[in-house]
């Protein structure tokens, strides 16, 4: 019996060799001069901390951190936040150092006023000359902050737009306007941004502002609108969630990210979209290493290898935003190359607008209105107030009238 099942046991052992290689993850097969690149930049045995969007790099057919931790010998600590608001106050917080950080335009430029970005050495990033489009984007980082040229510290990871998504299944009648939005008979199935800045320059495009208005009166405006929204229609605030929500067909409305709708809509066939008329923010997610960095070397290192060709091109098929990437545009297999919500037309997003550094005034004062705003109007605080004392107030009856009885019992004994 003990032989009997010694031979099972090696058979199972011998099973399991043989299939389990059959998971086992295939690396890419780069170049040897690639390879030996990578091998030499003496990055083994060291980590890295990049902090990331969610669902904004490969992890499915090309594992990409798989890939790069495989070249170098370098371990990654990836992780991920869903707002340039909760990734800036997880990095000025302190208590974590991140090598690569990936915010937006505005939150680039936040970041190096605060002298919390370093400068990117380009001679440790070759592919930067060899891949980036810089006829196409490269206006995009001419700009300065306190006299630094933006393209110093950021290297564009992706290009996109925000996008009003909907269900043709109840929505009959395609919009051309962010007012449906505001349209009562769509009561508690409309998704906003949580986050202010998108949420509110929705309202603004509405009202004919520039989204980057310092003008208190403007952003009172733009909270009010938000306001009547939210009493008439009671949209949900969301970020990352709105995949599961749209794709189930249980919302007739999302405001979202233009590369997001084609994920959404491959799962839901259902779903459309429009670049409303009066306008849509415009932007631009980039690479850039903080000055509390720990391993700059290994960050420069992370950001050429993410503009390696083959890497390039997995991330686009799988992020579905728009790249700056040449070899990638150049590739007979870049599937979304004509897409029209990922490469919109020019007439399409002729009114867009881009968000830039605000002063820290103007932000707080629209942190303020957006705390406001999500909270709901005076009425239903008060109202809410009033439920809350009742309760309070109810809650010391009952414990005082239980103490008295406790109290008569000792007493009775």
């Amino acid at each position: 019996m003990k032989k009997f099942f010694a031979f099972l046991l090696i058979l199972v052992i011998l099973m399991s060799a043989c299939i389990f290689p059959a998971f086992a993850y295939d690396y890419i097969e780069f170049s040897e001069e690639t390879v030996n690149y990578y091998k030499n930049l003496g990055l083994q045995g060291t980590k890295l901390n990049v902090y990331n969007w969610g669902e904004y790099i490969s992890d499915e057919d090309i594992d990409v951190i798989k890939e790069f931790e495989h070249l170098t010998g370098c371990t990654v600590n990836y992780t991920t936040f869903e707002s340039n608001e909760n990734m800036y106050s997880k990095l000025s917080g302190g208590g974590v150092s991140y090598d690569i950080v990936v915010p937006s335009d505005y939150t680039v430029e936040k970041l190096m006023s605060e002298g919390a970005l370093q400068k990117i050495d380009f001679n440790n990033i070759p592919n930067y000359e060899k891949f980036f489009d810089s006829e196409r984007y490269g206006y995009l980082l001419e700009d300065t902050v306190n006299g630094e040229k933006i393209k110093d510290y950021a290297v564009i990871y992706n290009i996109g737009t925000t996008v009003l998504i909907y269900n043709t299944k109840y929505v009959k009648e395609k919009p051309d306007s962010w007012s449906v939005l505001w349209d009562e008979q769509y009561k508690g199935k409309v998704l906003m941004f949580n986050n202010p800045r998108d949420s509110f320059a929705i309202a603004q495009f509405m009202l004919g502002q520039d989204l980057n208005t310092t003008s208190t009166a403007d952003w009172d405006a733009a909270a009010e609108l938000l306001k009547e929204q939210r009493e008439k229609v009671q949209p949900s605030y969301v970020m990352d969630e709105v995949f599961v929500k749209m794709e189930s067909g249980d919302y007739y409305f999302a405001t979202y990210y233009a590369g997001d709708y084609e994920v959404m809509v491959e799962n839901n066939p259902d779903l459309d979209y429009v670049f409303p008329k009066e306008g849509v923010n415009s932007f631009y997610d980039a690479f850039c290493v903080p000055t509390s960095a720990q391993n700059k070397k290994g960050a420069e290192a992370f950001i050429n290898f993410m503009m390696e060709p083959e890497i390039a091109l997995a991330n686009a098929e799988y992020i579905y935003y728009a790249t700056p990437n040449k070899a990638v545009m150049e590739n007979d297999e870049y599937s979304l190359a004509e897409s029209k919500a990922v490469y919109p037309d020019e007439g399409d997003i002729a009114h867009s607008q881009v968000f830039h550094n605000l002063p820290n005034d103007t932000l707080q004062y629209m942190n303020t209105l957006w705390m406001k705003v999500k909270g709901g109007n005076e009425s239903e605080w008060v109202y809410n107030a009033f439920f809350i004392c009742l309760a309070l107030v109810a809650a010391v009856i009952v414990i005082t009238v239980v103490r008295k009885q406790k109290m008569k019992k000792y007493y009775d004994v």
